[in-house]
């Protein structure tokens, strides 16, 4: 089978290799749809956190069902890649979302840009008639819905939303769709002007929110967010930023703010999300701009860093 591997940062190399074997417990599976993420860009670029090389990378997937003792061939599923050791104190409090021996696929351990992975069955959620590309598009806009579910938003709420990549776009539409009243600050006109035409938010003019949440991971913008905090108001930081960050205590404490990471996602964000996509509260067509092939993968990134690309989901498809 073929995989593509980053052997060092800006470098993407093919690879023939033998098809994995499983053991009992876990299933072969066909990779079938790649959605390439930050995390993605950051490593390739070699700025990611709690990253080595070389590294397979690739963790937004739907796949094919080849072999399982628990599901049937030919179905279509996609993964829960945040892979817990069930024993710690986290664990136990069921947040196995940040185990303290965690380890997600495609970045602590090789991911799936790749023909075939084998993974274990408890991680594999079944599509149940969900197409390969929403189920590549499930972990992304899960891991939105837990930054959410941890804001515990309410109607009406005011929000602003740092960043329009596509976990900020997925952080604005669920939070629309959870009744709260959202804004979005975005230098990249591109960008902002896809949040006005498609998801009906303006750009940021208050000067206070009840809730702000930063889906950048840059520190500049980080940082200013902590002034857009309305008094009581809540900060969650679902961006990563290598970086320490720093504010002003008397600022935040004047405001008897609550700042908060939001890290991966659960069990209970990703059936959030495959119910919305069966509703058809959530359509993948709306956000997916580029598609490519595996015969283009090792100029892939190149391609979704040019700024005329004018990129607002990538996705590979691996079908033939």
């Amino acid at each position: 089978m073929q995989q593509w591997i980053c052997n060092q940062p800006g470098t993407l190399s093919l690879q023939e290799v033998e098809i994995p074997s499983r053991i009992p417990g876990f299933s072969l599976l066909r990779v079938r749809n790649i959605g390439i993420c930050g995390t993605d860009i950051h490593a390739f670029a070699g700025n990611q956190p709690f990253f080595s090389y070389p590294r397979i990378l690739g963790h937004e997937l739907a796949v094919e069902i080849v072999e399982s003792d628990t599901f049937e061939m030919g179905e279509l599923a996609t993964i829960i890649p945040y892979f817990n050791c069930t024993s710690c104190d986290v664990c136990a409090a069921r947040k196995p979302n940040c185990c303290e021996s965690l380890q997600v696929f495609g970045v602590h351990i090789d991911g799936g840009m790749r023909e075939y992975i084998v993974v274990e069955d408890r991680y594999i959620l079944p599509g149940k008639g969900l197409t390969a590309e929403e189920l590549a598009l499930v972990e992304p806009l899960s891991i939105a819905a837990h930054g959410l579910r941890r804001a515990a938003l309410k109607k009406g709420e005011k929000v602003l939303v740092m960043g329009a990549g596509p976990i900020g776009l997925f952080t604005i539409l669920l939070a629309k769709i959870q009744g709260a009243l959202v804004e979005v600050a975005e230098p990249n006109s591109s960008r902002l002007q896809f949040c006005v035409e498609n998801l009906g938010v303006s750009e940021a003019s208050a000067t206070a929110y009840s809730t702000v949440i930063d889906a950048t991971g840059n520190l500049n913008a980080i940082e200013s967010g902590f002034a857009k905090m309305a008094h009581g108001g809540k900060y969650v930081l679902i961006g990563l930023q290598k970086q320490a960050i720093s504010f002003s205590h008397p600022e935040f404490h004047k405001r008897e703010a609550t700042l908060m990471s939001s890290r991966n996602a659960t069990l209970e964000d990703f059936e959030y999300v495959m119910n919305l996509f069966r509703g058809e509260k959530v359509k993948a067509n709306q956000f997916i701009s580029h598609r490519f092939t595996k015969n283009q993968v090792p100029g892939i990134f190149t391609k979704i860093n040019d700024p005329s690309e004018q990129v607002i989901k990538a996705m590979i498809s691996l079908a033939e």
